[in-house]
């Protein structure tokens, strides 16, 4: 008998924690990918500074640039994040998170990134792993629970963590934050508190 494999959230928000306060950050201050990358020695490259030919860089710039975010790739004894330089920051600060979510996650990299048909491999769990961690180093929940008894807009919150609308809707709604901070105002007001 198999069992879905899951993930734990509880470590993944554990482990997001750890490395929150490794770079010195608080609840309420955004992450800058960039500086985890380089406190784990990964580099980043610019999808538009490596050496291809234009009609490659064009193709993910303009053409179909939702076609490729962003990629680790082992490199050596570590590794390199390769991101589309070409997205908005928000997305690009997203993308390099998750990737970095890999890493923190010691995640063992296939020995493919393509199937026989050409398409993008990767490991469900890892992936939603990955999701989860990335997201709670991005938009913490403590912070959101925070930020939903503040009555916080979703752009207020997006403006905060430097993150897309849509990625600060979801953690809002995700952590559960405002269901929290309204049945806790309605506990209140039931209360006379």
């Amino acid at each position: 008998m198999t069992g879905k494999r899951t993930i734990n959230k509880a470590a993944c928000k554990r482990l997001a924690g750890e490395v929150r306060t490794e770079l010195g950050l608080d609840t309420m201050q955004a992450l800058d990918p960039w500086q985890l990358a380089e406190l784990y020695g990964v580099r980043v490259l610019a999808l538009g500074s490596l050496p291809l030919d234009q009609a490659v860089r064009d193709h993910f710039h303009n053409v179909r640039p939702h076609a490729f975010s962003g990629a680790l790739l082992p490199h050596r004894n570590g590794a390199i994040i390769i991101e589309n330089d070409a997205h908005p920051l928000a997305r690009r600060r997203s993308t390099m998170s998750h990737e970095m979510a890999h890493v923190i996650g010691e995640h063992k990299f296939d020995t493919s990134l393509v199937n026989e048909r050409g398409c993008r491999t990767a490991d469900r769990l890892q992936e939603d792993e990955a999701a989860e961690i990335s997201a709670e180093l991005l938009v913490p929940s403590d912070a959101a629970r925070r930020l939903a008894r503040q009555k916080a807009s979703d752009d207020e919150v997006a403006l905060r963590f430097g993150v897309s609308i849509e990625l600060a809707r979801w953690r809002m709604n995700a952590t559960g934050a405002r269901i929290i901070a309204r049945r806790a105002a309605n506990y209140r007001r039931a209360s006379g508190s």
